[in-house]
């Protein structure tokens, strides 16, 4: 990832690579946002290439300039902070997409300074995720020119070396406290992302727990890592994933990371859904719907970079992570349609479709984290289709067993700038779930697809004597991964999404 500094060098003197600035709406269309001390001769000549160009200051609006007359910096980028309707002044969202559309435009670079209104530190910690994303880039794989010259990326990668963030006081202590807090979550998004877009063929639930745990090494963290191989699943009676990793040569894992400060002030536990690639097993997908299915594991990646920034920050706070991994392929031992399974918890469950395997892994991930004492769960998953056609592919659905958990997993979801609905569990629906030969059968119709899936992991959130833990079912499917434009600081691939959710709703746990 970029190196992120604080400056408080005049703007225009900045001998940078690119200076982004902001543009906000204005009563003739768009002009440079308040604030700035330019030179007159370069406040004129920005001012009248916004009034030349009908320039309206949104979001997503870019403007590149070259040689602008009083800068220092060779190029200037002009990004638009307008807030959304209803916001007087821009908000922590519209600064974060802004800045990461500002990094996006521009390409590579060495030394980027970033001068946007940061009236405070949310401001300034958004300003500083949106450029660090906006930046990111997935190299691993590029060939390179020379490579003896140039070694192989280790960690996550930008196109940008370094990422300057204007400010009135360089050394104030908020200020850098701020900017240490948002640089966390970057490079824990970042981290999410590379895994994600890493291929299958590279990353399988071996690998996977093998990259967790040289990250955490590497960090020196205090995150306590535990891998469960197939014959310890088999042995703790997870025949949720056992089932769904069998067709595959490569077996499951459950990876629990354990952060735990010795004066916490409560415990929340975050579960995974880590399917490396997902055929749909003998159910098999269309070949077309198979083009993306590597983002399977998004969940289970979130969770990881969660867990690492929750330590990387010191949060007060436990937090525990299960990342749920397997492979589902249609392998001699695939499991099958009405094949009978017995999860970690006891229960009987039979197999209705084998592309429906999410919830299998899970429901033994949430088993684990229930009997661990956890105040609460959440668990995040790339998990129905039907959650995409209901909130298209920008919004995540949250289903809850407890209304208050829901809002404050809600709350921090807008906090984090990750948009997400709430969707019900209607229990007119849990009939649908009825099996003649088992306990349950882990799928309904076709009919609110989300909502029976979710109905399904709530049997699981709850403790030995039956009483339920609050819970929370967070279905990414459709903005893990983006396959449209890029926007803001969302680039195509995969975003990273829910990893700022998770630390912000950790951030805040055990306080009243």
């Amino acid at each position: 990832m970029s190196v992120l500094n604080l400056t408080d060098q005049p703007i225009s003197a900045h001998e940078a690579d690119v200076l982004v600035l902001a543009s906000a709406p204005s009563a003739d269309g768009a002009d440079l946002a308040a604030g700035y001390d330019l030179p007159a001769e370069a406040a004129s000549h920005l001012s009248g290439v916004l009034a030349a160009l009908e320039a309206k200051g949104k979001v997503d609006e870019v403007i590149t300039l070259a040689l602008v007359p009083g800068i220092a910096a060779r190029k200037v980028i002009l990004s638009g902070i307008a807030p959304k309707k209803g916001a007087a002044e821009p908000t922590a969202d519209s600064i974060r997409l802004a800045a990461g559309a500002g990094l996006r435009a521009a390409g590579k670079a060495g030394r980027v300074v970033l001068a946007f209104p940061a009236a405070g530190e949310d401001l300034l910690i958004a300003s500083a995720e949106g450029a660090a994303l906006g930046a990111y880039a997935f190299t691993t794989h590029k060939s390179v020119k020379d490579a003896a010259a140039q070694p192989a990326p280790s960690g996550p990668q930008s196109a940008v070396e370094a990422i300057h963030l204007h400010v009135a006081d360089a050394k104030d202590a908020a200020a850098q406290a701020a900017l240490a807090r948002a640089a966390a979550v970057a490079d824990a998004t970042a981290y999410a992302r590379d895994l994600v877009n890493t291929p299958p063929n590279l990353l399988y639930p071996q690998t996977f727990a093998e990259s967790v745990q040289e990250h955490i090494a590497a960090a020196g963290l205090p995150i306590e890592v535990i891998v469960h191989d197939e014959q310890q699943l088999t042995e703790m009676g997870c025949g949720g994933i056992i089932g769904v990793g069998q067709g595959s040569s490569r077996p499951p894992r459950i990876v629990e990371l354990h952060y735990a400060p010795s004066d916490a002030t409560g415990r929340i536990a975050f579960v995974g859904k880590g399917i490396t690639f997902d055929t749909g097993g003998v159910c098999i997908k269309p070949s077309a719907s198979m083009l993306t299915m590597k983002c399977d594991m998004a969940g289970a990646a979130a969770v990881a970079g969660a867990v690492i920034a929750a330590a990387q920050r010191g949060l007060p706070a436990a937090v525990s992570g299960y990342l749920c991994l397997a492979e589902n392929m249609p392998g001699g031992n695939a499991q099958r349609p009405s094949d009978i399974v017995t999860m970690r918890s006891g229960t009987t469950v039979e197999i209705i479709d084998t592309d429906a395997e999410g919830r299998m892994v899970l429901a033994d991930g949430i088993s684990l984290a229930a009997e661990s004492g956890a105040d609460a769960i959440v668990d995040v998953a790339t998990l129905t289709g039907a959650c995409m056609i209901a909130l298209g592919m920008r919004v995540a659905g949250v289903m809850s067993n407890d209304d208050g958990f829901r809002e404050r997993v809600l709350a921090a979801a807008g906090s984090a700038g990750e948009p997400m609905w709430p969707l019900p569990l209607p229990e007119d629906l849990r009939n649908k779930l009825d099996s003649g030969v088992a306990d349950l059968q882990h799928k309904g119709d076709q009919y609110g697809g989300a909502l029976t899936a979710g109905l399904f992991l709530r049997e699981f959130a709850q403790d030995a004597e039956g009483t339920a833990i609050p819970w929370a079912h967070l279905d990414i499917a459709g903005p893990a991964y983006l396959t449209e434009p890029p926007f803001g600081h969302v680039v195509k691939g995969g975003t990273g999404f829910a990893v700022a959710t998770l630390v912000d709703l950790a951030a805040g746990w055990g306080e009243q």
